[in-house]
Parts: C-alpha cells; sequence; structure tokens
C-alpha cells in the first residue's frame, strides 16, 4: 500500500474500533468482520470479499506495533482527509498547503506495498536518503477450527483453507505483462525518488514517473493492472497438539501470508473450539468422570468397571464405607501432554438412590433403618451448632 493510501484510508473506521484501541480490541474487531466477509461464506459475493481485503489490510497496520504508530503519524501530519498539510502558502494567504496529488502523482506503489512511510518524505526534506523497498514480512493471519473432545486430548490433523494477499499469479509480482519485464526508470535511474534544490536545501521526494517503484511497467498486467499484488487460495493441513484446551491459541510460524520483495511469510493464529464430551470432563491435563456406585458398593466395597476415553475399561476398587463424592485417581489415562506423558483419569463416586424400591428389598432396608438406629450421622451437626 502507499503513502498515500495510509493518509486517505481510515483503518479505525474500517475496523469499526475507536482511534486508542488497545491491540485485543483490534484484534477482535478483525477476527469478526474477517469471519463475516470471508470468500468462503460469501461465494460470489464481489463486494464481501473487497471488504475482506479492505479489512484484511487494515489489521496488517494496526496490528503492527510500528506500522500503527507510522499510520498515526502520517495521518496527524497531513491530515485525515489528506488534502491540506503544510508546505507552502494558500493562495488566500494564512496557513500552507499543497495537494497530495503533486506529491505522489497518483500514488499507487509497485508490488509489495508503501515505500517506506511518510518518514521518506520527511527524509527528503532534511535531505536524507529515503529507504529504499526492501523485503517485507507477510502479514500474520487468524483462523479458526473446531474439533471433538477426543481430538483435542490425542490430537489431530485438520484440513484449512485460507485466502490471503500475495504476489500476483499471472505475472509473479512484477506487474508486468507475460512476455515483457518492467525497466529502470530513466527519471531516477532507480531509486525511487528525485532531489531538487529549494531555497538551499535539497528536497527529495519520490519519483513522480515511477511513483517510488525505482521501475517503470510500459506493458501492464491485465489481472494486478501493474500492481503486482493479488490474492491467492490454499489449503493446507495444520496439526494440532495433543492436550490442546477449549479456547487455546497455536501459532504456526510461517504459515501466514507470503511475504513480499523476499521478505519471510507471516504467521498463522488458530484458537481451537473444543466440542463437550458427554461423558468425560477436563481439568487441566486431567479427565474427569463421574461414576455411579449402589449404596451396598459404597458400603460394603466392591470393585467397578470404568469406562475410559480410548474405548476400554478399568476396575476401580472401592474401598468399604466410601462417602459419596470421593474422588480416585487413575494414572496415565488422561490428556496428552507436551512431553508425551498423559495426565490422570479422575474418577469422582456418585451414590445412586433408586427412585423406587419394593417388595423385600423394601423390606431389608426397613429392617436395616432400625438396626442402625442408634447410630445417627446428624449428632455431631446438632451438637456443634447449639455450643
Amino acid at each position: 500500500m502507499s503513502t498515500k493510501d495510509w493518509i486517505e484510508k481510515d483503518y479505525y473506521a474500517i475496523l469499526g474500533v475507536p482511534k486508542d484501541a488497545a491491540a485485543d480490541e483490534v484484534k477482535k474487531a478483525y477476527r469478526r468482520l474477517a469471519r463475516e466477509n470471508h470468500p468462503d461464506r460469501n461465494t460470489g459475493d464481489s463486494a464481501a470479499e473487497e471488504r475482506f481485503k479492505a479489512v484484511s489490510e487494515a489489521y496488517d497496520v494496526l496490528s503492527d506495533a510500528d506500522k500503527r504508530k507510522q499510520y498515526d503519524e502520517a495521518r496527524s501530519l497531513f491530515g485525515a482527509g489528506g488534502s491540506r498539510v503544510f508546505g507552502r502558502p494558500n493562495a488566500g494567504g494564512g496557513g500552507f498547503s499543497f495537494d497530495l496529488g503533486d506529491l505522489f502523482a497518483g500514488g499507487a506503489s509497485g508490488p509489495g506495498g508503501a515505500s517506506g512511510g511518510f518518514g521518506d518524505v520527511l527524509g527528503g526534506l532534511f535531505n536524507q536518503r529515503p529507504r529504499t523497498g526492501g523485503p517485507r514480512r507477510g502479514a500474520d493471519l487468524e483462523s479458526e477450527v473446531r474439533i471433538g473432545f477426543r481430538e483435542a486430548v490425542d490430537g489431530v490433523t485438520v484440513p484449512l483453507r485460507m485466502t490471503s494477499a500475495a504476489a500476483c499469479t499471472t505475472c509473479a509480482g512484477t506487474g508486468a505483462k507475460a512476455g515483457t519485464m518492467p525497466r529502470v526508470c530513466p527519471a531516477c535511474d532507480g531509486t525511487g525518488h528525485t532531489s531538487q534544490a529549494a531555497g538551499g536545501f535539497a528536497v527529495t521526494e519520490p519519483c513522480r514517473q515511477c511513483r517510488g517503484r525505482g521501475l517503470v511497467v510500459d506493458d501492464p498486467c491485465e489481472v494486478c493492472h501493474g500492481s503486482g499484488r493479488g490474492t491467492t487460495t490454499r489449503s493446507m493441513n495444520v496439526r494440532i497438539p495433543g492436550g490442546v484446551q477449549d479456547g487455546q491459541r497455536i501459532r504456526l510460524a510461517g504459515k501466514g501470508a507470503p511475504g513480499e520483495r523476499g521478505g519471510r511469510a507471516g504467521d498463522l493464529y488458530v484458537s481451537v473450539h473444543v466440542t463437550p464430551h458427554r461423558v468425560f470432563g477436563r481439568r487441566g491435563d486431567h479427565l474427569t468422570l463421574s461414576v455411579p456406585v449402589t449404596f451396598p458398593e459404597a458400603t460394603l466395597g466392591a470393585e467397578v468397571p470404568v469406562p475410559t476415553l480410548d474405548g476400554g475399561q478399568v476396575t476401580l476398587k472401592v474401598p468399604p464405607g466410601t462417602p459419596n463424592g470421593r474422588t480416585f485417581r487413575i494414572r496415565g489415562k488422561g490428556a496428552r501432554r507436551s512431553d508425551g506423558t498423559r495426565g490422570d483419569l479422575l474418577v469422582s463416586v456418585a451414590v445412586a438412590v433408586p427412585q423406587r424400591v419394593e417388595g423385600p428389598a423394601r423390606e431389608a432396608l426397613r429392617a436395616y433403618q432400625e438396626a442402625s438406629a442408634p447410630d445417627d450421622p446428624r449428632a455431631e451437626l446438632i451438637e456443634a451448632a447449639a455450643s
């Protein structure tokens, strides 16, 4: 994107956030708008595709602290509309102004975006050589996946389809029509800037003929119209490691948008959403499970079968006199850790109370109630409350 784009485009308005928005607020707004306007969800909707590109461009600037600082300073210096700034006296006197068209001569930069931001212009005012267009890191991308509970515990590979800015595939990023190549700009000898003497100062500005690229495209590419940039859609398989938590954000280095002019690719951040299990729960690296037992099993002790997440079973020894809610630990049957080991399965005992008791079972329960009458479980509670 060109410096003129930075001045004329209100990226805060595009994302719908205030100028003092925190990084998390910017990211949240971008993710929401990117989901709403993603080409995969709006097939054939060119307007949504343009909104998606605009949102991605805004996030590329506002998510980078250095770019955001330059952007804010550029708009503060040149004005939000980009129509009047200091430079030379107004025709009517009082204040200074100039037309950005005089400075940028149309404004479109070459492949890869800005020629260095408004710092290039200030550098020229003080006879400093502007920064040349070097390698530029690709933008970071955001995506989301939903996986099952068991997949989150053991790990899974999921396919992702990503759309991002990239070099135009038709011209390979040159901006020139197939069979032709850009030529070195004769006005600036490929430097992308020109200098003029003004009142004892050497004023440097972007070259008007090549618009700061240092190259001139005589026969533009029909697809990108000479910009050298386009949109690419690619599919990839992403490995979600075992033990991932619901809501966890995974960083995949180098899987974001391609870089420009030999710069490295950005990173891909994947937010993982885990579908809850009907039986098992999660507590860090451990799995949780509630197992019902009968009153005789809890009272007399028993060996009860307990299911595991892998589909098998283990035997849990319930000692005599086990109270309701007691938790037992079955080692090595939990979630996978990053070092390859596993957490534990935490089994809580839930004493099952039958809804109806009839016949001999009812008589036996009555007999037990009479036999155990002297053992009042509330005696200590009442005594303590009264003291």
